[in-house]
């Protein structure tokens, strides 16, 4: 089954161009379009894309606030990937923390932009590891966030999982992880889930944001 992607921007050339790259592509398909992030939540429950790709900047409804809107009412939610001009931008780190799976500069190549689009879909790595450290350490360290130590504090992770932690920082994949650790791959998998159910977060890149946040793994 193709991955299935729902293009969010309020410029036309910007979803248009991001269809070209992507409907090229034979395992991934563009099931719809919006301007804006106020038509996201109707469009997701109609469509169930796989993965919502969506400007971080809109007029009415911005990335950040239609990435909650649909955490919160959509049942089984799709992975999001928001997309902006700037790599430094505040307002993607707030995405991030708000529950948006990996980000995706608009100057990107056609090649990243596909492999941004199958590997949020996939889940089973970090985008982008160095530009999340160092949105986390532009943004999260201003912060100085108690509910993520809170929350590492209230996780009580076994070593074991604090490892997998580190290497999820890094960037790693499970399987990368599982020869890292001389695992098997379900062996990550269920550290993964684990230490994700333990810190409350959605994937593993909310769980870096805590990982940063609370001082665990420090970026830079």
């Amino acid at each position: 089954m193709p991955v299935t992607v729902l293009l969010v921007d309020d410029e036309p050339l910007v979803r248009a161009g991001l269809r070209a790259v992507l409907e090229a592509q034979p395992d991934i398909e563009v099931v719809g379009e919006a301007a804006d992030g106020a038509a996201v939540i109707p469009l997701v429950r109609e469509l169930r894309p796989d993965v919502v790709a969506m400007d971080v900047r809109m007029p009415l409804l911005d990335g950040i606030e239609a990435t909650r809107a649909v955490l919160r009412t959509v049942t089984d939610p799709p992975k999001i990937l928001v997309i902006t001009t700037f790599e430094n931008d505040e307002y993607v780190y707030e995405a991030l923390r708000a529950g948006a799976d990996g980000f995706l500069l608009k100057r990107a190549r056609p090649a990243e932009i596909v492999h941004a689009v199958r590997l949020v879909a996939e889940g089973e790595s970090l985008l982008f590891p160095a530009a999340v450290r160092d949105l986390a350490g532009a943004h999260g360290r201003q912060r100085g966030n108690p509910d993520a130590r809170a929350a590492l504090e209230r996780a009580a992770l076994t070593g074991r999982e604090e490892e997998v932690l580190r290497l999820m920082a890094r960037g790693l994949s499970n399987a990368e992880i599982a020869a890292r650790l001389v695992v098997g791959n379900e062996t990550v998998k269920s550290h993964v889930s684990s230490l994700l159910a333990k810190l409350g977060a959605r994937d593993r890149t909310q769980a870096v944001i805590v990982a940063y946040e609370s001082g665990f793994v420090a970026p830079g």
